[in-house]
């Protein structure tokens, strides 16, 4: 007779197991997919990366591949093409779609960094540098028409210094190879993103003399966009995914540089905990990210302003088109 309990127990334990399992399996169907095209992978975008590593997508039911295109034009490419479903980058590529008379253009969503995230990187300290320095001297630059670029060249010309005829800026470098080349001894000064500034630092290849981020102000620098069929079609996946951004921007804003590197450091694996935390800090200071993700007008007015600056803009384009901040606080 003790043979029937056993079992009942027996089987109420397997039923048990494939309950759980079941469970557990739906939570997980609950996720959606949605693919993030990222311009670069760098500190800059630390906001993000927390949100990644805490958790904050999962938490708003979206399961998130991250895929680095190694530069803005590849990201649009990739969001127009169907690759990706959001693209991260600067949002002049989304002003260059519209120009081009695209049907299905990008539209801007959800906005990320506030100042230029790039440094310029000099042989050797110049205690007294001064952006007229570079006269006649050979910079390590980015894109034409790419927003590194462009606000390079709005500071020189804000210091009244011609672009085209004052200095040699090299644009033929991929993005990401600048470092590597600067190291290699090609420019007197280069334009670098993070982790790559405090890696020439460290190797004492290099040593950053200016923020691009200071001294070009606030600017609509990095901005999420999709295009607007997929944003009628999943609008509730926008609001999700711009929610978890949120708390990405929260979370950076009211933690400390050490915190905020702990959390991010898997996402940069060859860079320590001790040399993230001063990217951060470097970061924090200049106050690059924003409050919320709202995607302000005026923000958008200077970006015009420096497209129409640097020959870009070919012709007046809508704010109301190409920004939305419906998903934003």
């Amino acid at each position: 007779m003790r043979k029937k309990p056993i079992l009942f127990l027996a089987g109420m334990l397997i039923l048990l197991i494939l309950f759980t399992g079941c469970h557990k399996e739906s939570d997980e169907t609950k996720l959606t997919s949605i693919t993030l095209s990222e311009v670069a992978h760098s500190i800059f975008y630390a906001p993000q990366y927390a949100a990644i590593e805490l958790g904050y997508f999962k938490e708003e039911g979206i399961d998130l591949t991250l895929e680095n295109a190694f530069g803005a034009d590849k990201v649009m490419t990739a969001l127009i093409s169907d690759h990706a479903d959001i693209g991260f980058m600067g949002c002049e590529s989304s002003i260059y779609v519209y120009q081009q008379g695209q049907e299905d253009y990008a539209v801007n969503f959800a906005q990320l960094t506030q100042r230029a995230g790039n440094f310029l990187v000099g042989r050797e300290a110049e205690d007294d540098f001064s952006w007229e320095k570079l006269k006649g001297k050979t910079v390590l630059g980015g894109r034409a028409g790419g927003m590194p670029e462009m606000i390079f060249e709005y500071i020189l010309k804000n210091h009244g210094i011609d672009p085209r005829n004052d200095l040699t800026i090299i644009q033929n470098i991929d993005f990401g190879s600048t470092a590597a080349a600067f190291s290699g001894g090609q420019g007197d000064y280069s334009i670098e993103f993070e982790p790559y500034a405090a890696t020439l630092e460290e190797q004492g290849d290099g040593v950053v003399l200016a923020s691009l981020g200071v001294d070009s102000g606030y600017v609509p620098y990095t901005a999420y966009c999709v295009k607007k069929s997929y944003m009628e079609k999943e609008d509730n996946k926008l609001q999700e995914f711009t929610n978890a951004i949120q708390k990405g921007l929260d979370y950076v804003n009211s933690h400390s540089p050490e915190e905020i590197a702990k959390v991010i450091a898997p996402q940069f694996k060859e860079t320590s905990p001790e040399t993230i935390a001063v990217i951060v800090e470097r970061y924090q200071k200049q106050d690059t990210w924003k409050e919320t993700t709202r995607f302000e007008k005026d923000s958008f007015e200077l970006l015009k302003d420096i497209l129409k600056d640097s020959g870009e803009l070919k012709e007046d384009v809508p704010y109301e088109k190409l920004v939305t901040t419906q998903y934003s606080m």
